[in-house]
């Protein structure tokens, strides 16, 4: 582990902390012009996400006006009525494939929102533990100056297993150690350079959690270019259930 890392984990409550860890659940609220782009809005906007902190699996609802409920692996999505007799309404194995030739403007099924959601969300309220679990590789690539600070960066290396925005991203670490900034390609919307910005921190259950991210378009220098918001998440009603 780097000291880079080692930093981060403590910062956001602590290696035990996180191990004891089964579950995060928040309500949501998602902004942004992403969501009427991809032609999907009304769907998950206002809802709850539920994920597994010691691997991949994230549940979100209500999702859509008649109340179903989306299951979220790396390989596997099912959206569901969410009554006593759970019917599949949509189901995608393989979802990745799915996305073979999008671009930023190609409009996504249900599934397929549920696929983008779950696996971003997941990738979010799980930092910065994620990135020790097993296959996982970070390296210090040096200091980043922003507004005034100086964040220390690490590359972040993704196995195949773990679905999230692109193999291999960035995060952006404050001097206090918590996890300020994220960039990323958009890999399932033609490869769209992204920078993630989180802040409004919160301890829960001992666990250190943004409450509050945008996410904007990226530029050829690194920065973010700040119209217009393509997502916002807002956090609130956070439960965290531990061994």
């Amino acid at each position: 582990m780097t000291e880079t890392l080692d930093r981060l984990i403590t910062a956001h409550g602590g290696a035990d902390a996180w191990r004891r860890t089964r579950t995060i659940s928040a309500h949501h609220h998602f902004g942004g012009v992403l969501w009427k782009v991809k032609g999907v809005e009304g769907l998950l906007e206002d809802a709850r996400t539920t994920v597994r902190v010691q691997d991949q699996w994230t549940s979100q609802a209500p999702f859509g006006p008649l109340g179903y409920w989306s299951t979220v692996t790396a390989d596997r999505v099912l959206v569901e009525t969410g009554d006593d007799e759970d019917e599949i309404v949509e189901e995608l194995r393989n979802p990745r494939a799915t996305f073979t030739g999008h671009v930023l403007e190609t409009p996504w099924t249900p599934a397929q929102l549920a696929y983008f959601s779950g696996y971003a969300m997941w990738t979010y309220l799980t930092e910065p533990w994620s990135l020790i679990l097993p296959g996982v590789q970070t390296e210090e690539i040096g200091p980043w100056s922003e507004g005034g600070e100086t964040w220390q960066r690490l590359r972040v290396t993704y196995p195949k297993t773990i679905a999230t925005h692109s193999p291999v991203q960035t995060v952006y670490v404050d001097a206090d150690g918590l996890l300020r900034r994220r960039d990323y390609e958009v890999d399932i919307a033609g490869g769209s350079p992204s920078v993630h910005y989180a802040s409004r921190f919160e301890t829960v259950s001992g666990l250190v959690l943004a409450t509050h991210r945008e996410i904007f378009v990226r530029d050829d220098a690194g920065h973010a270019v700040p119209e217009p918001v393509i997502v916002s998440i807002n956090l609130d009603r956070i439960l965290v259930e531990q061994h």
